[in-house]
């Protein structure tokens, strides 16, 4: 509520107190005494319209019902002044009354009058018809107070202490006697249980101290309620709600109580407004507010809840007040104060308001208009007016205000205001809109528009014209002025559009019904209005369309439109409560359509007057501009501090609100497909191809993309919308969509994949019947699949309908008819026409269409039929399917050798079997993989264990075995018994054979590795039993028990000098069991602790093999081979030397210099033996030079060696070491061996290329198996199964002479040698490279590569010798 001051009356009547009573209804005067005898009445602007002198103080006065007339009585007269607003007369009535008059009570119907006087005496007086009602003696005493009822009853209190209900004619009807003197009757109703909708009920102040409730339907039990003592008395009391009683005391307490006899005695409520006193009390229900004064304060309360005190009111000039009371409609609260002035305060302003484009105009006085911009930031214009107006207008540069049928015009400027002009209508003005050159008023059911100014500008006829034109009976229910069309509606319906600018009616348009309201868009080009059943529709004069706002609730009282340009499809609808906003989408793939954006609370008091972009602009009643913000606009400014559910509520608002750009943002900040889905959903309903197009771009939804793609060049809205409809999956309206669109035929086309087939045949039939055979055999099938068998062999036969456009049938055709021949063959035989179906059948010789129809017969029973179609159609085993059943075994037996179902052939054995053709049987048996019955039969029927045995042992037949074993067995040919009890898997029974005929030896070799471990122990025991040890041995190992194996293998291998076997199987075991202790056994026997003969080492080898102990082993294969080479077993020695070397490698351990050594000089022997014998003298006296230098490992062949040294360094020019070892052999222990014809030879010269030992790295080479030689990096290659390095050319030459690898002594393939670099080289480590590169580790990969990289190159010196140089 506005604190402003309308205005003060100071001291209108002098020193002392001052009086005054608003004017009913219109509250347009206000009348007031004092102790001056003069009556002043005044308008609401405090200007003295009329002044009444009185013959005496004033001792009441009062306005009737309507406000028409004032009553006023005084102290030294019997006579009563009356005085009419309307004319502003006034006149003395005689009441007839001799005594001072001291109340009167006008009635609530009616110009009734009734007046008290000092003796108790009473006059009822009817202005309208004159007549006067003396009653004397009403009361003994002064009537002091009192009420008339909506029921024309009459109450009067008085000092008599009685209350006195009386009627019309002033007869007494109810007399109730008072304890204490009564004050301010009133009528009311009391609440009760059951309303009774009458005044039942007299209320009044007994003695300032209790509240006197008496009923007029139980006068005998009235109720009198008192009050704490500390509230003081009763100053005054209002009625108010359903039943309730505000109450003021005088101590300054504010309470509410209720009158329902539940409550009754109870307080609701109770506040302490004043500190010092509390002098009066008021309500109006107008404004729905509550008021009271006390010391200089006002107090004002909601209502609705009287715990909120919505404004106080100080009047720091005065020091105490006396009464208060608010005009009728609630503008206007007066207060008298004990100074005498008169305080008058607007609490309400009539909520006049317009708006133009961002601007608003509203009322903030009653006498003054503010003109701001509700949008932007800028200044305030306020407009002063000489009436307080009834109505006003705002256009682009002018301000209308106006009463009754006359209107001011104002110019506005930038901050000033010039009034132009003023004019008066024809009638009272109901509405007035402006734009920048117009003005519309109506006004009687017509519309006046004139120009504003610059009348001599345009031609008389612009001037101005009324609506409608002469001659229509039209009337005009309301209109909208935008800045190029005037549009009304009438009582009747018709909305009508008037182009300014061809000055005449472009378009007329009938609705059903009334037209109460319009509101139109700012442009014009779409109107919201409002009909007389109070339903919304929307109506485009474009085309025509109008579109029924199914969101508009039916309490609509005003529609409002955005006026901002990016959101003027949003619309509000106001209903007195809320707004409810709603949004236009004239493009949407559905066509035009409104969604509700949701429901915005308008606080009490407020109107809506301008909505931009969201936010609506509302006009208090207390003259203020606030700004609210719609709930489907309320958009929080930083969306990247928001959590993800408050995101999805802020992208939901967003899509609705059509803003999709915004929507991208904040589906880029949630990263979910399926909100982007939801994204792209909504730009496809808004017909916004190219934004869906990259929000699936964005999402890679590639077919989406493509889809859209194609639909980019469609032109054809409709067209465009039934395809975006099909994509969302509505395909009744993308149906629709289609009919409506330049190609119909697309509707077929999509009833046609989704296999809608009846809708499909329905447009076939209407758009494309050429396609309706087509069409048919697809439904056909469908039918056929769903079980509707006479519709689908319907729809086949209509699809042989079909005929080539040409003339000639295609191949396309051509398949057509044979799918619908195939189909009425198959339904000929579902529906029971056999012959049909049959003869079409072997018309369509088709192998698969013979299979089905013999599926159907088969299902019909009808099975020679089917069957004759199965062998026809080459299914044989389905054909002697039914055979069988059919117990045809003539056809089965012709046709058998095509069945590839054992199932059918077994079923045929049996048969044969039980004609007793066993023969016959026995095969069919063996086809069928029935091999037990098979032998059963060659058994028992044919005696033909031959057959049998060759079943049994091709198929491994459990079964079988066992008839094999028991036909032996009667026979006494246990041998063979055992075996197939064995191979039948009756392991204990082939035992107890075999124990029970000494078939031990046979049993054993012919369980094999097949047996448990429990069958092994039991083999065990009986060898052990027969005391043989080996055998015993053998299958104590395989049993597992491997101390046992090893005891009875020790016991062999110390009792027989044929000891290989027994202890390369306890190695074996030793090797297998992983025991140290055995291992320690079997070491001890053979290093000859146990029985002083140590054995071979090569058992030693092996066992260090088989536990994997491979230094070890490879330390025996040094001793080994030394051995074999001492006794001349050159190869011998190279095998074991060189087993061991593999499997040191293949377990990435050191190989042992010495072993590595040892190879290479046993193969360089080798080596030296193929180049001689293959003619290389110079390759074989390299070789055997090596071989040479370490003589001494050769003591058998020292001589021969050194002989045959000797010989091929002359042979390849080696003189020098020729002549060296010529001379070792003339060693005394050598010379004496020389064959006689060697002993003259001499030799001289170096050989640098047989050279392994580089002097630069300290590195050992790695030679080539082939040559000997070191290496070549440009030509290396390597034995694909021993992984030893050689030189490629001469490996190639080797292998392709038919000779073995010279290491490994395995055939190799030519294809098989490949280039390989120098780092896949597969070397082992030796003890010396380990020993001499371990101060050498940084660089012993860069040396390794050099050497592996390096090539020699020898020349011949001009003195003869060699010199070599290793790059």
């Amino acid at each position: 509520m506005s604190t402003k001051r309308v205005f003060s009356i100071q001291s209108p009547h002098g020193p002392g107190g001052v009086f005054f009573a608003w004017q009913r209804t219109s509250g347009g005067y206000l009348a007031t005494t004092g102790y001056d005898q003069v009556i002043n009445i005044y308008n609401r602007h405090a200007d003295v319209v009329e002044k009444l002198r009185l013959p005496g103080m004033c001792s009441c006065f009062g306005w009737d019902k309507d406000g028409d007339l004032l009553a006023v009585i005084t102290d030294k007269s019997a006579n009563l002044l009356i005085w009419d607003a309307n004319t502003a007369r006034s006149q003395w009535l005689d009441t007839g009354i001799r005594d001072p008059l001291n109340v009167l009570i006008w009635s609530k119907t009616g110009p009734t009058l009734a007046i008290g006087s000092y003796r108790g005496n009473l006059m009822i007086y009817n202005h309208k018809t004159a007549k006067r009602v003396p009653v004397i003696g009403k009361h003994s005493k002064a009537i002091t107070c009192g009420a008339w009822s909506s029921g024309n009853l009459l109450a009067l209190g008085s000092e008599d202490r009685t209350l006195s209900i009386s009627n019309l004619d002033g007869d007494t009807v109810r007399m109730a006697t008072l304890r204490a003197e009564p004050a301010d009757i009133q009528f009311c109703e009391m609440k009760q249980d059951e309303r009774s909708n009458t005044e039942n009920t007299v209320s009044l102040i007994v003695g300032g101290k209790t509240l006197y409730l008496f009923n007029m339907f139980d006068p005998e039990n009235p109720i009198e309620l008192a009050f704490q003592s500390r509230y003081g008395n009763i100053i005054s009391y209002k009625w108010f709600g359903d039943g309730y009683i505000l109450i003021g005391f005088s101590a300054g307490y504010f309470v509410v109580i209720s009158t329902h006899m539940k409550e009754i005695g109870q307080e609701l409520f109770q506040s302490k407004n004043h500190r010092e006193s509390l002098t009066g009390i008021s309500i109006s229900t107008a404004i729905g507010k509550a008021a009271s004064c006390g010391d200089n304060m006002i107090k004002i309360h909601e209502l609705n809840d009287l715990k909120e005190t919505s404004n106080v009111i100080t009047l720091d000039d005065e020091r105490g007040l006396d009464h208060m009371d608010w005009s009728e409609d609630g503008q206007l609260l007066a207060v008298s104060t004990s100074k005498g002035n008169l305080h008058v305060y607007l609490s309400k302003l009539p909520l006049l308001g317009s708006s133009c484009q961002t601007r608003v105009a509203y009322l903030t006085s009653l006498l003054e208009v503010t003109v701001t911009n509700a949008v932007e930031n800028m200044g305030s214009i306020v407009v002063g007016a000489d009436i307080e107006p009834a109505f006003l207008a705002l256009g682009p540069f002018h301000l209308a205000l106006g009463m009754n049928n006359r209107a001011w015009f104002y110019l506005l400027g930038e901050a000033n205001v010039d009034l132009m002009r003023d004019r008066e209508y024809l009638g009272t003005v109901q509405d007035i809109q402006l734009n920048a050159d117009y003005c519309a008023v109506r006004y009687d059911g017509k519309i006046q528009l004139h120009v504003l100014e610059s009348e001599g500008l345009v031609s008389e006829e612009r001037e101005s014209k009324i609506f409608p034109e002469a001659g229509r009976t039209d009337v005009i229910s309301c209109m909208a002025l935008t800045p190029d069309f005037l549009i009304w509606g009438t009582d009747m319906g018709g909305l009508n559009y008037f182009y300014i600018e061809d000055w005449a009616v472009i378009t007329e348009f009938k609705h059903i019904t009334g037209i109460k309201s319009i509101s139109a868009e700012p442009s014009g080009t779409k109107i919201a209005f409002l009909d007389a059943k109070n339903q919304g529709y929307i109506y485009t004069p474009v085309t025509g369309a109008i579109l029924l706002l199914r969101e508009v609730p039916s309490s609509t009282k005003l529609i409002l439109w955005d006026q901002s340009p990016l959101d003027k499809d949003v619309l509000v609808a106001y209903d007195g409560e809320a707004l409810h906003t709603l949004i236009l989408d004239l493009d949407n793939v559905s066509g035009s359509t409104t969604t509700s954006l949701g429901m915005t609370r308008v606080p009490l008091g407020q109107y809506p007057v301008l909505l931009y972009s969201g936010e609506m602009s509302l006009q208090t009643q207390s003259g203020k501009l606030v700004k609210l913000t719609l709930s489907s606009h309320d958009i929080s400014g930083k969306i990247t501090e928001l959590k993800a559910g408050d995101l999805k509520d802020l992208l939901n608002k967003n899509l609705k609100l059509g803003r999709l750009n915004n929507s991208w943002a904040i589906c880029q900040l949630l990263n979910d497909d399926q909100d982007w889905d939801v994204l792209a959903r909504v730009a496809l309903e808004k017909l916004e191809v190219d934004f869906a197009t990259r929000v699936y771009r964005h999402i890679k939804n590639i077919s989406m993309v493509w889809s859209l793609e194609e639909l980019k060049g469609l032109e054809d809205k409709n067209l465009l919308s039934g395809h975006i409809s099909l994509m969302l999956g509505d395909y009744a309206q993308a149906q629709n969509l289609f009919l409506q669109s330049s190609s119909p035929v697309e509707a077929l086309h999509m009833r046609r994949d989704l296999l809608q087939w009846d809708q499909a045949l329905t447009l076939a039939d209407r758009l494309a019947p050429g396609e309706t055979p087509l069409i048919s055999r697809e439904y056909g099938q469908q039918l056929e699949f769903t079980g509707d068998y006479p519709s689908s062999l319907a729809h086949y036969e209509r699809g042989l309908l079909l005929k080539s456009k040409g003339g000639d049938e295609g191949e396309e055709l051509e398949e057509h008819k044979a799918a619908c021949r195939a189909g009425i063959a198959r339904m000929a035989l579902r529906c029971g026409d056999v012959r049909k179906g049959l003869t079409m059948c072997q018309e369509a010789k088709s192998r698969q269409l013979n299979r089905e129809c013999a599926e159907i017969l088969e299902s019909m029973k009808q099975l020679g039929e089917a069957a004759q179609l199965y062998e026809s159609s080459q299914y044989y085993d389905k054909a002697a399917h039914l055979y069988i059943k059919m117990k045809n075994w003539t056809k089965i037996g012709q046709i058998l050798p095509n069945i590839s179902s054992s199932k059918i052939q077994q079923q045929f054995a049996r048969a044969k079997e039980a004609d007793g053709k066993y023969k016959e049987a026995v095969v069919a048996y063996e086809a069928a993989r029935d091999y037990d019955s098979a032998v059963r039969l060659l058994l028992d029927k044919l005696n033909d264990p031959e057959n049998a045995v060759r079943i049994v042992k091709q198929t491994k037949s459990t079964e079988g075995a066992k008839m094999v074993a028991k036909f032996f067995q009667k026979l006494n040919d246990f041998s063979s018994a055992i075996q197939f009890l064995v191979l039948s898997r009756c392991v204990d029974e082939a035992f107890q054979l075999a124990q029970q005929n000494a078939k031990m030896d046979l049993f054993a070799d012919i369980v094999g590795d097949g047996a448990s471990p429990e069958d092994y122990h039991s083999i065990a025991v009986y060898f052990e039993g027969e005391r043989n040890h080996l055998q015993s041995g053998r299958f104590y190992y395989r049993a597992g028990e491997h101390s046992k194996a090893l005891r009875h293998l020790l016991k062999v291998a110390a009792s027989t000098n044929d000891d290989s076997e027994a202890l390369n199987l306890a190695i074996e075991v030793v090797g297998s069991s992983g025991q140290a202790h055995l291992a320690r056994q079997l070491i001890e026997f053979l290093m000859g602790e146990t029985d002083g003969v140590p054995k071979d080492a090569k058992y030693l080898f092996r066992l260090y093999m088989a536990r994997k102990q491979y230094k070890e082993a490879a330390k025996t294969a040094v001793i080994i081979a030394r051995e074999e080479q001492s006794a001349g077993n050159y190869r011998n020695a190279h095998d074991v030397l060189f087993n061991m070397y593999q499997e040191l490698v293949k377990n990435r351990i050191s190989v042992p210099w010495e072993m590595a050594n040892n190879l290479m000089i046993l193969h360089s022997y080798t080596l030296a033996r193929l180049h001689v014998r293959r003619g290389d003298h110079l390759r074989g006296a390299r070789m055997l030079l090596r071989v040479a230098n370490n003589i001494s490992k050769f003591p058998a062949h020292a001589v021969p060696i050194l002989t045959s040294t000797v010989i091929e360094c002359h042979r390849s020019g080696l003189k020098n070491s020729a002549f060296t070892y010529a001379a070792v052999l003339m060693r005394p222990e050598y010379r004496k061996d020389i064959d006689e014809k060697y002993r003259m030879s001499y030799f001289s010269n170096d050989v640098p290329e047989s050279e392994l030992y580089c002097s630069q790295c300290k590195n050992n080479l790695p030679y080539c198996i082939a040559t000997g030689f070191h290496i070549l990096q440009n030509d290396l290659s390597s034995c694909p199964l021993c992984k030893f390095p050689a030189t490629r050319s001469e490996l190639l030459k080797l292998v392709e002479d038919g000779v073995v690898c010279p290491m490994c002594v395995e055939t190799i393939a030519v294809s098989d040698i490949k280039s390989i670099a120098p780092g896949q080289i597969v070397r082992g480590g030796s003890e010396r490279e380990e020993t001499q590169q371990q101060d050498e580790d940084n660089d012993d990969e860069e040396d390794m590569g050099r050497i592996l990289s390096g090539s020699s190159s020898t020349t011949l010196s001009s003195r003869g010798s060699i010199s070599t140089s290793i790059k």
